[in-house]
Formats: structure tokens, C-alpha cells, sequence
């Protein structure tokens, strides 16, 4: 008996507890996938750059030994200028003194991948004035692209989710539920194809140094707004219409990003994942509602009150208007 009244104790605990147990579940599943990710890069990339390093070591010791006259703070100290320079996106190879990095068409790219945030990082600001820029171009354009960003989607959605699903919901009989799945799945293939796989074939023909999967993995990392910043289009030796090819690649970010926001509230949408959402957010307490509920009704009584008084003042004031009228 007593153990009987203790599970059905600890029952009725769990369920009213149910939202705050999967929100702690979800945290340490997060937790655990951040984790995973780590034990897997670390186990995947470390050896690789142990080899580079390896490498980079055996070079420096050659080009030493071959160069006498040459010692070696001098030859790290003109090593770590190189690589600050190219840190900030200037390079002091010969086939790449051509390529400017703030062009009109270069900073036009640099501005959508900030605005973005997807920022690639292979061009930063060198002036102190240009970074104060940025930084008062950023609070302002962020948000301004969010709002542009969230009102081209759901117009997008509207003509591209919700009226067909209802089409065929009203027109053909089928379930709702089961044409917004069949036209979200439909419509996430699309987008796929259309600006991940296609992408990928053209800039790996584009691209003298990338093959296909160098390409689709710029292609998802840029629309991911990852922007690690490993590949950068455009930039290679003699470029051909470089600058057309900027604002071709700033037009695709643009388009592609609306695409993925789009496939992204389409899937929100449906009926499955929202009831899967509501496991983790924080019920309303009914409580809260009807305290809610009793001071509106309250206010709506006092006024109503108030208004009847009002009346009833109005009908006492009349009677002697009408009297001190006659007598005189």
C-alpha cells in the first residue's frame, strides 16, 4: 500500500515537473553533442596537424641550412609580419598582388557577410576608423537585416507554404497534416538541389583549387552563417570578371539565405515538431491566468459601476433643473 501511494506520489510529481524534467534532459543532451563534437574533431584533425607542423619544421631547417647569411630571429621575424599581413587578407605572394581587397565589389561581399553574420574573417578592417565603422554598421544593420529578413520570409511563406498546403487540403480532401509533411520534405529537396548541389558543381568548375565536396561545403557552411572562412570564392590568381562574380556570389548568399529561413519555418511549422517544442518551453500557470482574468473582469465591473453611478447622479440632477425652472 504504502509503495503503491509512493509511485503514484512520484508519478504525479514527474507530470507536473514534466516541462522543467525534458528542459534539463535537453541541456544535457546539448551538453553531450558539444562534447561528442569535440572527442571527434580533436581524434580526426589533431593528427593532420601534427604532420603540418612536422612539415613546416623541416622547411625552416632547410631554408636555414641553405641560407647561411640568414639567422633565425631574423627569418621569424619576417615570417610572423607575413602572416599578420595575412590575417588581414594581404598577401605578399606574386600571384596574388592583384586581387585589392576593398574594391567596390570586395566590400560590397565584405558588407553582406557581416550583415549577415556569416563573416568568412579573410578580409577585417585595417584603420581604426574602419572598425568603428564596423562595429556602428553592425548594431545598426543586424537588426535592420532581421527585420528585412523575416518580413520577405513569411511573404515567401505564405505563397510558397501555407496557400498550397490549404489547396490541396480543401480541394483534394487529404489531410492536412500529412500534405504540410509531403510539401515540407518536397520543398526542403528543392532548396537542396537548387542552391546546395547545383552550387557546388559551378563553383567547383570555377574554382581551380576546389573539388566538389570543397564546394558544398562552402556552399553549407556560408548559408549555415557558419563562415569559418577556409574557402573564399572569387580570390584565386587572375579571377576572370572577378568583380561580376562578387556581386554573383553576394546575390546567391542573399537568395540562399531566404531560401534555408524559408525551408527552416516551414518545418516549424508543422504540427509534430510544434507539439515536440512545447515539451521544452515553460507552461503558462493557470493560476497566473485567472488572476489575470479576475483583475480585467474587476476593472471592466468598476468602470461599469462607475458608469451607473454616473447615470443615476444625472437622473437626480434633473428633476431639480426641471423644479427651480417652474418656479421661476
Amino acid at each position: 500500500m504504502l509503495q503503491s501511494l509512493a509511485g503514484s506520489s512520484c508519478v504525479r510529481l514527474v507530470e507536473r515537473h514534466r516541462s522543467a524534467w525534458c528542459f534539463g534532459f535537453l541541456v544535457l543532451g546539448y551538453l553531450l553533442y558539444l562534447v561528442f563534437g569535440a572527442v571527434v574533431f580533436s581524434s580526426v584533425e589533431l593528427p593532420y596537424e601534427d604532420l603540418l607542423r612536422q612539415e613546416l619544421r623541416k622547411l625552416k631547417r632547410r631554408f636555414l641550412e641553405e641560407h647561411e647569411c640568414l639567422s633565425e630571429p631574423q627569418l621569424e621575424q619576417f615570417l610572423g609580419r607575413v602572416l599578420e599581413a595575412s590575417n588581414y587578407g594581404v598577401s605578399v605572394l606574386s600571384n596574388a598582388s592583384g586581387n585589392w581587397n576593398w574594391d567596390f565589389t570586395s566590400a560590397l561581399f565584405f558588407a553582406s557577410t557581416v550583415l549577415s553574420t556569416t563573416g568568412y574573417g579573410h578580409t577585417v578592417p585595417l584603420s581604426d576608423g574602419g572598425k568603428a565603422f564596423c562595429i556602428i554598421y553592425s548594431v545598426i544593420g543586424i537588426p535592420f537585416t532581421l527585420l528585412f529578413l523575416t518580413a520577405v520570409v513569411q511573404r515567401v511563406t505564405v505563397h510558397v507554404t501555407r496557400r498550397p498546403v490549404l489547396y490541396f487540403h480543401i480541394r483534394w480532401g487529404f489531410s492536412k497534416q500529412v500534405v504540410a509533411i509531403v510539401h515540407a520534405v518536397l520543398l526542403g529537396f528543392v532548396t537542396v538541389s537548387c542552391f546546395f548541389f547545383i552550387p557546388a558543381a559551378v563553383f567547383s568548375v570555377l574554382e581551380d583549387d576546389w573539388n566538389f565536396l570543397e564546394s558544398f561545403y562552402f556552399c553549407f557552411i556560408s548559408l549555415s552563417t557558419i563562415g569559418l572562412g577556409d574557402y573564399v570564392p572569387g580570390e584565386g590568381y587572375n579571377q576572370k570578371f572577378r568583380e561580376l562574380y562578387k556581386i554573383g556570389i553576394t546575390c546567391y548568399l542573399l537568395l540562399g539565405l531566404i531560401a534555408m529561413l524559408v525551408v527552416l519555418e516551414t518545418f516549424c511549422e508543422l504540427h509534430e515538431l510544434k507539439k515536440f517544442r512545447k515539451m521544452f518551453y515553460v507552461k503558462k500557470d493557470k493560476d497566473e491566468d485567472l488572476v489575470h482574468i479576475m483583475e480585467h473582469d474587476q476593472l471592466s465591473f468598476s468602470s461599469v459601476t462607475e458608469q451607473v453611478a454616473g447615470l443615476k447622479e444625472e437622473q437626480k440632477q434633473k428633476p431639480r433643473i426641471a423644479t427651480t425652472s417652474w418656479e421661476a
